[in-house]
């Protein structure tokens, strides 16, 4: 429970007081300890007493909860769904619902609480609908403009079916058996299996036509008129009044709403109750909904409420039983029966609400949760309302304010949300770079914004901001500040600190000092002084581009937070040239298209950690010189004082170094056009930046080539895909225009390095596409969109199938655009090819060349452009050559009309509802067909604060953990996983990352129920608010498959290991260089399940894969020798074994010499397998029986998850035991072998072997 650590809320006040008074200044934060007891104080359980059967139900509950979080369980609980318009009482007292538990008088175990029905309102009447709608399942699939088809989808249920479904099947057969290591990925792996659809409960519930009631009926409180038609087909009208429900006399032609008579007279308090009396099939066919959502786990169809759900890319076809359109009148009336009639209940102020929420209390534990959690909810619905807005904008539905101006000079206000284009509309950026400048600001305002919440500076506020990409446009949806519209007075700037229209005015508000003064100092932004038009010198705490404004309401806002970093001197200075006057072309080489790069904060970071080692070094060194001169001065004294000096000097070896002197902070305006004007000024403005020129040259030189160097060893996890690359070069401060120079660092031999560099270069070629395919979407109509897209994905995928692909555009429609630009549909894929290898020049620096898309990646880059591009293609298998296009032309001829029904593998076109088929015939033969996109979605950055307490939180339960004191620890982990449930919601990123953080962390304390539960949780979580084959998907899935292995469901955790190989492929392609760990646990996986063959044949793709990355003459390669040899001697193919040992031992013996541990180890295996071999044609019948050598399996084969990543080689390879004598050691390795073989673990600590990171702890590492 969140607070019990809060003792100013205890369960007995008395003591709280007596803790209070003892210390005088406040509450007090208990110990550990205690907050184990207060626990057990604060949970009990109460009676609730109720108005129908069964008349009383028990509850356990938390007084650090609020009242709302029991109301809450009241209304899940299924014996009590009834209830929704009710309050509570106790000693015949009423209970504010607004309050905490621990408020409430006479609360304690065993209360008995009086749950009272309450008259309904109107808004209480339309509530009660929507929610027996959803109980129900009446609510049927709903029509969401912003979340895309199967929004947030989980594979997690129907992977683990498959599982369940396998278990009881001989060993002969595993879910291995059939994969196939260099098979493409297939896009099956991301369709979930069709599932049986939920019973029916009623035919359909809907608001009658004759409401809403008429005035005269409205005093009597008529609130509103349903229609209900149940299973048996009966029709009823219903009023909804103050006191209930009731079914009335009125039909489809007459209008009657008082009750009925007996015996057809039917009403209730709760539309449920009212329900199962009206039809007689209802309480059964109830029953068995509940039945049938109950087999699903309930994270995977909960809806999303403070996260964005991810939209799969691949999506079933628009006839599959999957996305099936079902009528439902209520559907188009869901926005009144949520909103009313006057529809004003969602018209919010969203900047009030901001800020507001940020000026909430935040001293006590539990009023930062509340505020937390509800910053949280407010940026999820800000988030959601504002990129439907902004898709309304960009798709052309709302007015602009000022339509006489340019498209992109357009500004927009909807839902209270001020909208403008990412573009340079009024050449604000003109000698920047103009609209690339505009576009790359405003995306780096949303980060500079959020690195604000982040601070939680009080008394500066921010505005909320979020940008999104739809249809190739750029749009920032912004909270209304207050007065930033006015005109104000001649003589008055329109911002009261910073640049005012362009850098020619500064203005300098004194009152904004402090404030900024905060946030620049947490920033590592320099104090500096900047000049005006008039050479007027201002001195400034943040960059004379961030503004600030003094709202009509009084605060103080922050805006325009795209610099807080200085700019990027060293690739300004080598790719960009100003704009010269008379608009020449800019010379090679120099034409990068905006002057807006600008370092990272990490980098900034990064260099300052660098900054202090130094200073450090420098400190200790000067200590050093100041004790030897200490020791001169006291050689010249007598001893007694020696002796005090050697005391002195061994406190001043202790004594740590000071860093209050140490201060690092860059000047965000240097080289930007600012000339200092005195002396003073112009040698501290050389000394800023040379101060920049370093930090640039500490990315180039230093930040760089390491992590090129880490890949390379592997002590960083490999990234998968474009997402996880960028994240791992962010993480270090490595910005995306770098990915030409990292191309060029990775041209080097090693496997490593050369998988990266594709990896790069697949990256670079998707974004130069995502430009180009931007800019031709952005000058076409909604209508337009699929067909531009699917020729763009011809001319980039399909070129082999078909040379000259053929757009699809709608002829009859092109007329009515005619402003629209068709230029798309000349595009050949050789002027595609073109303009990508000019944007990868352009922003990468980076020649191609020959360097094109791999051949085998095609799908990869298929995925990494849609993810891009928020494309959601039919999910199908798509021919990238001319071999599996006339294969699957042949095999779906009588399809093309799109009547089949089929959703299975097939090139025909199914057509699509949405739009009439083109009138051609028959369709040509290419790649993609315009009704293959699906839809598009679009793609958005906000500027969420993450919360700082859950984090809290989980960094002591981490450390507590590291210091050993697991209790304490274990507690604090599970505090800090309520407080991310509490805060987040469930279904969110951050608790996706905290469960498979905990997962892991639990496992490692013996914890292996709770770490097997939550490695389940981070699966679905990350499936539905990230993506069912995002890379952090796969990692959970194989971290699922370790738990599941360790708690004995070995067949189960294989199920998982395949799928997450089969994700890996459709993400990746064949062969990760980090998939060598992960075939290993899969083949020692297999040794438990004693299917020796099987694992023999994984343990020999591990090694190639292995000798591949790291070298035939690595010791991960003998390490998998050695393990390979065993494996052979288990299946009895004892020369192979012999031959992989002899290997294994050559490679120990060369590079670790002859004396080392392992070298010992192997040559006594060699010896004994040696032995084996010779004599195997006499001891076959001994063989056979299996005694005696089939028991040789060595202590390298054991799985585990925790074995630390980046221990250096040898500490991965040494043994665990000291050896003594050759034959006493060997005889007790056979016995544990023997019992190993007959299912029981040995109890030593098998060798840890990290051949590359552990898939367990992968994302952990890259991400240190």
């Amino acid at each position: 429970m969140s607070s019990n650590n809060d003792a100013s809320k205890p369960a007995e006040a008395g003591e709280a007081n007596a803790v209070q008074q003892t210390n005088g200044d406040g509450p007090v934060e208990p110990k550990g300890d205690e907050v184990a007891n207060g626990h057990a104080d604060t949970i009990f359980q109460i009676t609730v007493k109720l108005p129908h059967a069964p008349y009383e139900h028990a509850i356990t509950i938390s007084t650090s909860e609020q009242v709302q979080d029991l109301r809450q369980a009241i209304i899940e609980t299924p014996q009590l769904f009834q209830y929704s318009c009710f309050h509570l009482e106790i000693d015949g007292q009423r209970i504010n619902d607004y309050v905490e538990l621990s408020e409430v008088p006479g609360l304690k175990a065993d209360a008995v609480l009086t749950l009272v029905e309450d008259p309904y309102t109107e808004k209480e009447a339309r509530m009660h609908v929507i929610r027996v709608r959803e109980l129900i399942g009446a609510a049927g699939d709903r029509t969401d403009a912003l979340h895309g088809i199967m929004a947030g989808m989980s594979l997690h249920d129907t992977v683990g079916q498959e599982a369940s479904g396998k278990g009881d099947e001989s060993t002969e057969q595993t879910p291995l058996s059939t994969y196939d290591f260099k098979a493409g990925g297939s896009v099956k792996t991301l369709q979930a299996p069709a599932q049986e659809p939920a019973p029916k409960t009623i035919k359909s519930i809907s608001v009658s036509p004759w409401n809403p009631p008429p005035y005269h009926l409205r005093s009597k409180g008529h609130l509103l008129y349903l229609l209900l038609t149940t299973n048996e087909n009966e029709q009823h009208h219903i009023t909804a009044t103050v006191s209930g429900f009731y079914v009335n006399k009125s039909s489809n032609a007459k209008f009657d709403p008082s009750p009925r008579q007996a015996p057809k007279a039917h009403s209730a308090h709760s539309l449920l109750t009212l329900l199962e009396e009206l039809s007689p099939s209802f309480s059964q066919a109830f029953q068995s909904y509940l039945e049938h959502t109950q087999k699903r786990d309930p994270l995977t169809f909960f809806q999303l409420s403070n996260a964005i759900p991810a939209n799969p890319w691949l999506v079933p076809a628009a006839n599959s039983p999957h996305t099936t359109h079902q009528p439902d009148l209520a559907r188009t009336q869901e926005s009144y029966l949520i909103s009313g009639v006057e529809n004003t209940e969602t018209l919010r102020d969203w900047n009030e609400e901001f800020q507001s929420t940020r000026e909430m209390p935040k001293e006590a534990v539990q009023d930062r949760v509340f505020r937390e959690r509800l910053t949280s909810k407010l940026f999820a619905d800000y988030n959601d309302a504002a990129t439907r807005g902004a898709m309304l904008v960009a798709r052309g539905e709302i007015a602009p304010l000022n339509p006489t101006e340019a498209r992109d000079a357009q500004i927009f206000v909807y839902n209270n949300i001020f909208y403008s284009f990412g573009a340079d509309g009024v050449g604000t950026f003109g000698t920047e770079g103009g609209d690339e400048a505009a576009r790359v600001a405003v995306g780096k305002d949303v980060f500079g914004v959020r690195a604000v919440n982040n601070l939680d500076i009080p008394n500066l506020f921010t505005s909320g901001t979020v940008v999104v990409d739809y249809l190739g446009k750029r749009i920032v949806g912004q909270s209304i500040v207050p007065g930033i519209f006015k005109q104000r007075d001649p003589g008055e700037h329109q911002i009261d600190y910073g640049a005012v229209e362009g850098k020619e005015i500064v203005a300098d508000d004194k009152s904004f000092i402090p404030l900024f003064e905060q946030m620049s100092k947490a920033l590592r932004v320099k104090k500096h002084p900047v000049w005006d038009k008039d050479n007027v010198r201002h001195e400034l705490e943040g960059s004379v581009e961030t503004k600030g404004l003094i709202g009509t309401d009084g605060r103080r806002y922050a805006l325009d937070l795209y610099r807080l970093t200085p700019v990027d001197v060293s690739w300004i200075e080598e790719h960009w040239s100003e704009p010269s006057e008379d608009g020449k072309e800019k010379e090679e080489g120099k034409d990068y298209p905006h002057r807006m790069a600008t370092l990272r904060p990490e980098l900034v970071e990064s260099f300052g950690r660098l900054k202090l080692r130094e200073y450090v070094k420098k400190e200790l060194e000067k200590k050093g010189e100041a004790k030897k001169e200490k020791e001169e001065e006291n050689k010249k004294t007598d001893g007694e004082s020696d002796e005090v000096a050697k005391e002195e000097a061994e406190a001043a070896d202790q004594d740590r170094v000071d860093i209050s002197g140490f201060s690092y902070a860059l000047n965000p305006d240097v080289f930007c056009g600012q000339h200092p004007q005195t002396e003073e000024d112009k040698a501290e403005w050389a000394k800023d930046e040379a101060e920049v020129r370093a930090a640039c040259n500490h990315l180039l030189f230093e930040v760089m080539p390491r992590l090129i160097q880490e890949l390379k060893d592997g002590d960083v996890g490999f990234p998968m895909d474009g997402q996880s690359l960028s994240l791992l070069l962010h993480k270090r401060g490595i910005n995306i225009r770098y990915l030409g120079e990292l191309a060029e660092l990775s041209d080097k031999e090693d496997p490593r390095l050369q998988a990266l560099r594709r990896l790069v270069i697949q990256e670079m070629i998707a974004r130069g596409f995502k430009h180009f395919a931007n800019s031709k979407l952005r000058n076409v109509s909604a209508p337009f969109a699929a067909p531009c897209v699917a020729h763009l994905l011809n001319c980039l995928l399909g070129g082999e199938v078909n040379a000259k692909p053929v757009a699809e555009s709608d002829a009859d429609l092109k007329a009515l655009y005619p402003e629209n630009d068709f230029s798309f549909e000349k595009l050949t894929p050789e002027d595609v090819k073109k303009e990508i290898t000019a944007q990868v020049a352009l922003r990468y620096r980076f020649e191609l060349d020959e360097a094109w898309i791999e051949p085998g990646k095609k799908l990869q880059m298929l995925r990494e452009v849609a993810l891009k591009l928020g494309l959601q293609l039919e999910n199908k298998e798509y021919a990238f050559t001319k071999e599996t296009a006339a294969s699957e032309t042949s095999t779906a001829a009588p399809a093309t009309n799109g009547t089949s029904t089929s959703s299975k593998k097939k090139k025909g076109k199914t057509a699509s509802p949405a739009r009439a088929a083109s009138p051609a015939p028959q369709k040509t033969v290419q790649t993609f067909h315009a009704d293959d996109i699906l839809n598009i979605v679009p793609i958005v950055k906000e500027a969420s604060p993450k919360s700082l307490l859950a984090e809290e939180a989980l960094e002591a339960g981490r450390m507590s953990v590291a210091q050993d004191q697991k209790e304490l620890g274990q507690e604090l982990l599970l505090e800090s996983l309520t407080l991310h449930e509490q805060i987040y919601g469930v279904l969110h990123p951050e608790v996706a990352r905290v469960y498979h953080t905990l997962s892991n962390l639990l496992f490692n304390l013996d914890d292996k129920a709770a770490a097997l539960e939550l490695a389940h949780k981070a699966v679905i979580v990350s499936e539905r608010t990230l993506g069912v084959d995002h890379t952090d998907t796969v990692l959970a899935y194989l971290n699922l498959a370790l738990f599941e292995h360790a708690t004995g469901n070995g067949n189960t955790a294989l199920v998982y290991v395949r799928h997450a190989l089969e994700l890996w492929k459709i993400v990746y392609g064949v062969d990760h260089p980090d998939s060598i760990t992960t075939l290993n646990n899969a083949a020692v996986m297999l040794q438990t399940l004693k299917n020796f063959p099987e694992s023999k044949v994984w343990f020999e793709a591990s090694l190639s894969i292995c000798e591949e990355v790291s070298g035939k003459t690595s010791i991960n390669t003998a390490t998998l020798l050695f393990q390979t040899a065993q494996s052979l001697a288990l299946v009895k193919d004892m020369s192979g074994a012999v031959k992989r040992m002899r290997e294994s031992f050559h490679i120990f013996k060369d590079v670790l010499g002859a004396d080392d541990r392992n070298t010992k180890e192997a040559e006594q295996w060699l010896e004994q397998l040696t032995t084996s071999a010779v004599t195997q044609a006499k001891q076959n019948q001994a063989l056979a029986s299996g005694r005696l050598r089939r028991l040789q399996l060595g202590n390298r084969g054991a799985l585990r998850p925790q074995a630390a990543v980046g221990q250096t080689t040898n500490e991965t390879t040494t043994a665990n035991r000291p050896r003594s004598g050759t034959n006493r050691v060997d005889q007790r390795s056979i016995e544990e072998l023997m019992k190993y073989i007959e299912g029981e673990s040995p109890k030593k600590t098998p060798k840890k072997r990290t051949p590359t990171a552990n898939p367990k702890r992968r994302g952990g590492k890259a991400s240190s």
